[in-house]
């Protein structure tokens, strides 16, 4: 890769992992519902006018709008404002490259090697340990809620494998239009009118910067220049910088928020990204299903971090 184009890449890894910060201040501001429905209203307008129709089927983006939108965002943000840290959210949704990979091989019949076979144990051995952290200084709903957000996300991953956007852009901003009203209903529902306009007559220039942030900065900056990035390069290539997020996540939350990180945080974080590393970056074993009609595809990183992308066959 050039030197500008790893500065890319680098500087997105770093947006997405801010995110989580500004997410938390922005769950100051807002119901968390609402929030993430805000976010995804900005990001899809005016935005959808200027990206032409959907290249893929509307089953596509709505199942991903679903998977990804309201379930892997709301129950995220929900985690996070009971109680989850910045920080360690950063992390423990990277776990996600887990649930893909074995919601590929129920899914799409791919056979994971042993050496991502190894990677997820390690991966799992990394969020066993986050768990033990957590469960001694947090509440431990909110750390399950942001597992559930991941399994989502992997849900969302092979949705998004099978649907093969041809343009990542498009098909994000598309995918935004879908949680908006999802969301809102859900809002008013579980959160509350009263909630919802108090935050909505309360709205300042903090609030309106948090909403900015995620959408257009984490959501149409950073998945614009990654899908600008995947189409130039491997996946391969591309993939290893998200690993940064959780790096980028943890620092920021202890330098902006005062997040402490324990030594078990730090081991964690260490057998996790490894883990990960080793999942998402390792061969499969060849797929029982031919999936040679299926092209490989980029991330949907419409948020706090990037899908590791993993092309369905490697040449």
């Amino acid at each position: 890769m050039r030197p500008v184009h790893i500065a890319l890449a680098v500087l997105v890894t770093a947006v997405w992992g801010v995110n989580f910060v500004v997410i938390e201040l922005g769950l100051g501001h807002f119901p968390p519902l609402l929030f993430s429905a805000l976010r995804f209203l900005v990001a899809a307008l005016p935005a959808v006018f200027f990206v032409g129709r959907p290249k893929v089927a509307w089953k596509w983006v709505i199942g991903v709008g679903l998977a990804l939108g309201v379930a892997k965002f709301g129950l995220l943000f929900i985690g996070m404002d009971r109680g989850m840290p910045a920080g360690l959210s950063s992390l423990v949704l990277q776990i996600q490259a887990v649930f893909t990979a074995v919601f590929a091989a129920v899914l799409l019949s791919e056979r994971p090697g042993r050496v991502r076979i190894a990677g997820m144990t390690v991966a799992l051995g990394g969020i066993v340990l986050a768990a033990v952290d957590e469960g001694a200084s947090g509440p431990v709903l909110a750390f399950v809620l942001v597992i559930a957000s991941a399994a989502c996300w992997g849900v969302s991953n092979v949705l998004t494998r099978k649907a093969s956007p041809p343009d990542a852009l498009n098909f994000m901003v598309w995918v935004s239009t879908v949680p908006v009203l999802p969301l809102l209903a859900l809002s008013l529902v579980f959160e509350g009118p009263e909630a919802d306009l108090a935050a909505l007559r309360a709205l300042d220039w903090g609030g309106v910067g948090a909403i900015v942030y995620v959408a257009w900065g984490a959501t149409v900056f950073g998945f614009g220049v990654w899908g600008f990035l995947l189409r130039r390069y491997p996946a391969s290539a591309v993939a290893p910088f998200s690993l940064l997020v959780p790096v980028f996540g943890m620092s920021s939350a202890a330098l902006l928020l005062d997040e402490s990180v324990s030594p078990l945080r730090w081991g964690a974080a260490v057998l996790l990204v490894g883990g990960v590393a080793l999942t998402s970056l390792s061969r499969s074993a060849p797929s029982v299903t031919p999936v040679e009609s299926l092209t490989p595809v980029e991330p949907v990183a419409a948020s706090a971090s990037p899908v590791l992308a993993k092309p369905l066959r490697e040449t």
